[in-house]
């Protein structure tokens, strides 16, 4: 959490965050995570398969247009075997 010393102005945590890191990271499912896969929304919902181990509902589309593969399949490629567990999205 980020604290701002000016009491006037309302704090707007997204705001802040893109102002910081000087890019918007809410395009990701896990802002900050390990993870390069896009967040889910309605223009772009989490619907397609992984291409690599099939499992369904595991990527959107922009995930696909970017030749990704799930995150479990990309922990084990990059021998990241059961270290991190990242859920269902």
């Amino acid at each position: 959490m980020y604290h701002r010393d000016d009491e006037d102005e309302e704090f707007h945590e997204d705001r802040d965050y893109e102002d910081i890191f000087g890019d918007d990271r809410r395009v990701f499912a896990d802002p900050g995570g390990r993870s390069a896969l896009r967040a889910a929304s309605k223009h772009n919902p989490r619907n397609l398969p992984c291409p690599t181990c099939g499992q369904p509902n595991r990527l959107t589309p922009a995930d696909r247009a970017r030749g990704y593969q799930c995150d479990a399949c990309a922990d084990r490629a990059e021998g990241n075997f059961g270290c991190c567990s990242y859920g269902e999205y």
